[in-house]
């Protein structure tokens, strides 16, 4: 019994110390470097790029010649929120006949804050009360 009592307690406590080891996890697509170093702008092709490197995470938005390769890796410890330890963006930018022209690599440091605009559109129109919006149309639809 007395054995059972000395170990338990040792596995209570290897327990209680593996629950609160942090958790590592991968989101994402992250290239492999070495496969992104082969791709030489002015002669890769985007088939030699989607060969390499897989298809892209996302293509842009605004300039459709980019493909997007995102990932992060988060560390989350217990029931605290996650920490970001690395994130990472790659865009590959094509020319118009297809082929890389540039390989750019964005980090967490490279973000930028944007800030939102709190103006409001003017519409045309009258702003009514509450009670004239209710009782408006009392009696306007009369029959001849």
């Amino acid at each position: 019994m007395n054995f059972f009592v000395r170990h338990g307690r040792v596995l209570v406590l290897l327990s209680a110390l593996t629950a609160c080891a942090p958790v590592i996890s991968a989101r994402g697509q992250q290239p492999d470097p070495e496969a992104l170093a082969s791709i030489e702008p002015g002669i890769a092709s985007r088939r030699d790029v989607e060969n390499a490197l897989g298809t892209p995470s996302t293509q842009g938005v605004f300039r459709e010649n980019v493909w997007y390769y995102m990932s992060e890796r988060t560390e989350r410890s217990a029931f605290f929120r996650p920490e970001l330890i690395e994130r990472k963006v790659v865009a590959v930018v094509f020319d118009p006949a297809g082929l890389v022209e540039d390989i750019v690599t964005y980090t967490e440091n490279d973000k930028q804050e944007v800030e939102l605009v709190a103006r409001v559109t003017p519409t045309a129109g009258n702003e009514l009360s509450i009670i004239q919006q209710l009782f408006g149309n009392v009696g306007r639809f009369a029959k001849p």
